[in-house]
């Protein structure tokens, strides 16, 4: 490549179609957070207005508010806040709240430099993807090793003005 030019990413996001002049997106990627637990937020906030999911999220990582886990729910405890929902399965994964909202706050950022009414954004796309993992190995005694893997996830977000 030419030294001074910008490097454009070269990954592409799942959603298209979407008209460019009143949407904005964000997205993180690699991040070193559950995939699962990420699946399930972006489920919940997929269909929220921006501000909404924020506050959301900053229920989850205060763990006042739990996240309904309808997909990965085996051995899941019932949850009294869950009743908005009208669901009783719900974690609160702090972490992957925490790596979400900072990527609500990307699109946010680059929504308010299309000159984009923030108080009228609506989350039309939210999804979890996996990433690479990290393989790594722990030796044990007599020759054997464990493996101690690591997924790494991709979050994509686009909202829409409303």
């Amino acid at each position: 490549s030419v030294s001074g030019e910008a490097m454009s990413p070269t990954w592409g996001y799942s959603v298209t179609g979407l008209d460019a002049e009143t949407t904005a997106r964000a997205s993180g990627r690699d991040l070193r957070i559950s995939f699962k637990d990420s699946c399930e937020i972006c489920n919940v906030i997929k269909g929220m207005m921006l501000d909404e999911a924020m506050e959301f999220l900053k229920q989850v990582i205060e763990m006042k508010q739990a996240v309904p886990f309808k997909r990965f729910k085996k051995k899941g405890a019932h949850r009294r806040d869950l009743h908005r929902w009208r669901w009783h399965t719900g974690r609160y994964p702090v972490k992957a709240a925490k790596a979400i909202l900072r990527i609500l706050e990307s699109v946010e950022a680059n929504a308010m430099e299309k000159d984009l009414d923030i108080t009228r954004l609506k989350i039309v796309h939210a999804a979890a993807q996996k990433a690479r993992k990290i393989r790594k190995y722990i030796p044990r005694a007599f020759g054997r090793a464990t493996p101690y893997f690591d997924q790494l996830t991709h979050v994509e977000v686009v909202v829409q003005e409303v």
